[in-house]
């Protein structure tokens, strides 16, 4: 088990709510959130957490995933059934930890957070990353081929498992 050092905002005891957030939630957060619920289940804790995707723009509101990032992480295990919707400043109420996927995602949500104290929730994919990667944060394969889908769901897979137990070593 590898602890992230990401400094966490205060946390409730159970359940954990955890928002993730890319540009359009059509690959990167559905894919995070269908990762953890699988990673959760596994571990037998699914009524330990609440956790959904949103994107920063609304351009893909109520689409599915990428029918690329649906395929490769199918392949894995993962089903990504998320229809798209946009970030709200109620989701800043509603979750404990709102995770972005690259750092023009953490600084808009930074700038959507309506007090400094729901900013303290907002967090980068990248503080879970368990070893030093070729990227320092999660990148957009919607203009990638299948590598770029590939590689977002092995950084995903990595930083997952890490936010699951730095979150558990926190409580």
């Amino acid at each position: 088990m590898i602890i992230s050092t990401a400094k966490l905002p205060p946390l409730p005891s159970k359940p954990v709510k955890v928002l993730f957030v890319c540009l359009g939630n059509i690959c990167r957060s559905p894919a995070a959130e269908a990762i953890m619920k699988y990673a959760v289940e596994e571990r037998g804790e699914s009524a330990d957490w609440v956790i959904d995707s949103a994107g920063t723009i609304g351009y893909h509101t109520g689409e599915r995933s990428d029918r690329r990032m649906i395929t490769h992480a199918r392949r894995r295990g993962y089903d990504l059934t998320h229809r798209a919707r946009k970030v709200t400043e109620a989701d800043f109420d509603d979750f404990d930890l709102i995770i972005g996927m690259d750092g023009n995602n953490v600084a808009d949500l930074r700038q959507l957070a309506p007090t400094p104290e729901h900013e303290l929730k907002v967090m980068a994919m990248a503080d879970f990353f368990s070893t030093p990667k070729r990227v320092d944060y999660v990148p957009d394969p919607y203009y990638e081929g299948a590598e770029g889908f590939e590689l977002v769901l092995d950084l995903l897979d990595d930083a997952i498992n890490n936010l699951i137990d730095t979150v558990k070593a926190a409580q």
